[in-house]
């Protein structure tokens, strides 16, 4: 299934990058839809792998995660979910997270998707901007500068999270905001009215409350809330909880 072409699509095209896709895939095929999680600044498919995508296939869904290009803008990692979804074999589940949820929120406005999960997701690049300014000034100030992005484990875990595990993941995540990603503009209706969650947490030092109430509102519903959990609820000890969540959604949902 094919994306929907746009004037600015074939008069100024994306340029073609390598994209990475890490997948997990069920033992048997019981054709339910894949999944495709869009992680956020900073981090990479990685996330995704540690634990969400084999307890995805272990239900018997066929899950992937993609990369986003590296310094690609809003528009560009847009592109690279929709090429990634309407390559796989069956109309896809798009899956962002943080700023992901952002390029999905794009990406809906040119894909199909059979349903939409939007994960403490940045949908106003400027209010998540004064919360990472308020809870890790130092880190946040040079990549208003163009410099490395670098986050704090109080930032994006929770305290439940043994601090040496917090330390590796940090080591791994950092970035420069890429250009839209932190903007402010209007985003696509989704293209077929898609169901969409949002999931999140109140605890969440990255994305307010307040935040995930009008992002749940804008796609006619309220957020999925887990207390206690920070920003990356899929490297939370608790990880298993979101996702089974969210899977239980997709089943209710997309009943087979």
């Amino acid at each position: 299934m094919s994306g929907i072409l746009r004037f600015e699509d074939w008069s100024d095209p994306v340029p073609p990058a390598e994209r990475e896709v890490v997948s997990r895939l069920p033992e048997d095929d019981g054709g339910r839809p894949p999944l495709l999680f869009v992680p956020g600044l900073g981090h990479g498919a990685w996330a995704f792998a540690e634990h969400w995508l084999a307890h995805a296939a272990g239900r018997g869904f066929p899950a992937y995660a993609v990369t986003p290009r590296p310094g690609g803008d809003l528009r560009a990692q847009a592109h690279d979910v929709v090429q990634v979804a309407a390559s796989l074999p069956r109309q896809t589940v798009l899956i962002g997270h943080g700023t992901g949820g952002r390029v999905v929120a794009r990406a809906l406005g040119r894909y199909p998707a059979r349903a939409a999960v939007l994960v403490a997701p940045l949908l106003d690049g400027w209010a998540a901007l004064g919360a990472a300014l308020r809870s890790n000034p130092t880190g946040t100030v040079p990549a208003l500068f163009g410099r490395r992005l670098k986050f704090s484990a109080r930032q994006l875990f929770g305290p439940e999270l043994p601090a040496e595990e917090a330390a590796a993941h940090l080591e791994r995540v950092g970035a420069r905001p890429a250009a839209g990603l932190l903007a402010r503009d209007e985003l696509p209706a989704p293209v077929g009215g898609p169901p969409t969650l949002v999931v999140g947490s109140p605890d969440d030092r990255v994305v307010p409350r307040a935040a995930l109430d009008r992002a749940a509102a804008r796609y006619g519903g309220a957020p999925l809330l887990f207390p206690g959990m920070g920003h990356y609820l899929m490297l939370e000890p608790g990880w298993a909880e979101p996702i089974d969540a969210i899977l239980d959604w997709l089943d209710k949902e997309l009943p087979r």
